[in-house]
């Protein structure tokens, strides 16, 4: 006999969840029941069950609804071996395989790898925390986050699969690089550092590291995330006088820095940091050496001079380290 599922009741109990809230996901995000019983109730088979599984995860996670369920329904289960195929069946369906190649793996990234391409949200996110705590958040972005980021943004490039793993690898980094600014001690600096992607770029990863790395040198920060406006940038600025405004851009449509002209100057002024290969200067400087970004981290020469806004223009960086050194100029650090 066919197993009809289980009820509303039974899936909210087995995820601590309501029955409304199953109900509210199912209407909002069209993650729901698929079978019927007899009496005509919708039922959540086991693959329902399943997504509705990951979903939760990733929500605890501290990826938005939106997204989590948009991960779990593009997420594809490889299908079990069958007699006549060898074991080959559902082994990549012409996406490059389950397995992901990462240039220069070590046991991290490979593990880290595994957990992304098995949608395992939980070991992704152990993976994750457990090196920011151990090695803090520069050298885990350079040598775990980035390398593994990078081989799923090129999977993707070229077979045009992995959505589900992007989405769930970077909302899974996210909520770290959060649990790292929500817990950072008392910062030592005044003024703060202003961080946000461009108007229109909604990759926001490598500002919430960037900022993790500065909290953790007891820098204030304030995270405004992707896609912000110019004339919002503008207002914060006003509003909080920081000593450097980093804006990050990873496409060439998202990276015009004219649009960042109308910042305003102020007294004292701030230092302003370009990150990212999308970057189109407007003014640029001579002297600054113009390179494309790396998020593992490639050595940058550090630019001298000064920085502030009206006195050499905005400078391009292209890693974190060098991200870093112009922030901490920006404080008279070395």
């Amino acid at each position: 006999m066919e197993d009809v599922g289980l009820g509303v009741g039974a899936v909210a109990r087995r995820l601590g969840v309501s029955p409304s809230t199953l109900r509210t996901w199912n209407r909002r995000y069209g993650i729901g029941p698929s079978r019927h019983s007899e009496g005509g109730h919708r039922r959540y088979a086991s693959a329902d069950i399943a997504r509705l599984e990951l979903m939760n995860r990733l929500i605890l996670d501290g990826v938005p609804p939106a997204e989590a369920a948009h991960a779990a329904l593009t997420a594809v289960e490889p299908e079990q071996p069958g007699p006549s195929d060898g074991g080959k069946a559902g082994a990549g369906r012409g996406t490059g395989g389950r397995r992901l190649s990462v240039p220069g793996a070590t046991p991290a990234t490979r593990a880290l790898a595994r957990a992304a391409m098995a949608l395992d949200a939980g070991t992704v996110t152990s993976i994750v925390g457990e090196a920011l705590a151990r090695d803090r958040v520069e050298r885990s972005w350079n040598e775990l986050i980035a390398p593994v980021l990078i081989a799923v943004g090129e999977r993707h490039a070229a077979t045009g699969a992995l959505v589900q793993v992007e989405h769930l690898l970077a909302g899974c980094v996210q909520g770290a690089l959060g649990h790292v600014l929500a817990s950072a001690g008392p910062p030592v600096t005044t003024r703060p550092v202003l961080l946000a992607s461009a108007p229109e770029e909604q990759h926001c990863l490598p500002v919430y590291a960037l900022g993790a790395a500065l909290a953790e040198e007891g820098v204030a920060v304030r995270v405004l995330g992707a896609r912000v406006p110019a004339d919002a940038l503008a207002d914060a600025v006003w509003q909080v006088r920081p000593a450097a405004v980093f804006v990050w851009s990873s496409l060439r449509e998202t990276g015009d820095s004219a649009a960042l002209d109308g910042l305003p100057q102020g007294r004292p002024g701030h230092r302003l940091v370009l990150g990212g290969p999308g970057w189109t200067l407007a003014a640029p400087d001579p002297g600054a050496a113009r390179h494309a970004d790396r998020p593992e981290g490639a050595q940058a020469e550090r630019a001298g001079g000064g920085l502030r806004r009206g006195g050499g223009g905005p400078r391009h960086v292209d890693s974190m380290a060098a991200a870093l050194r112009e922030i901490r100029g920006a404080y008279g650090r070395v």
